[in-house]
């Protein structure tokens, strides 16, 4: 019996930043090259960019849509999967996953991070959000902060042995 795909949500906004939308090409190619499942939004921008890359290396993406159509899931997300949730689909995305990597983002992307601790995910941020308590003076050390799409690939890689 094969053992079973590692599986990395990347999770970030629909209207990307270009420095978003070039890391996240960047971490689909790297994540598929080593052989990682990816599960995203299945929407524009950082996922589109994701899955994109991930299909020209092999990969394999899971696009959880927000909407009722898999034909809206773009090209490179090899199973689209129409959820009819819109942003409750984070749940899910989180929930499917091993391990997060969040880059740039909006508050959907900050929901996935925040569900993410609660459910005690590894997770890394490249050029998105960080998350204060109340109280504390420090960023929460529960989520990562990464440099490039190498060093957050190399991180969930080692978290996910």
């Amino acid at each position: 019996m094969a053992a079973r795909s590692r599986i990395v949500a990347v999770c970030g906004a629909s209207q990307a930043r270009e420095i978003d939308l070039s890391a996240a090409t960047a971490v689909g190619h790297l994540l598929a090259d080593r052989g990682f499942t990816i599960v995203c939004g299945g929407g524009q921008g950082v996922a589109t960019a994701v899955a994109d890359a991930a299909h020209a290396s092999g990969g394999m993406c899971v696009g959880l849509l927000p909407g009722e159509d898999g034909a809206d899931a773009p090209a490179g997300v090899t199973v689209p999967i129409a959820t009819g949730m819109g942003h409750l689909r984070n749940t899910l995305i989180v929930r499917s996953s091993d391990a997060i990597i969040a880059i740039g983002g909006g508050y959907g992307t900050l929901s996935e991070i925040a569900f993410g601790l609660v459910l005690g995910k590894p997770i890394v941020a490249l050029n998105s959000w960080s998350v204060t308590r109340p109280g504390e003076p420090q960023s929460d050390p529960a989520v990562h902060r990464a440099l490039s799409p190498e060093e957050a690939v190399d991180w969930v890689e080692r978290k996910l042995v």
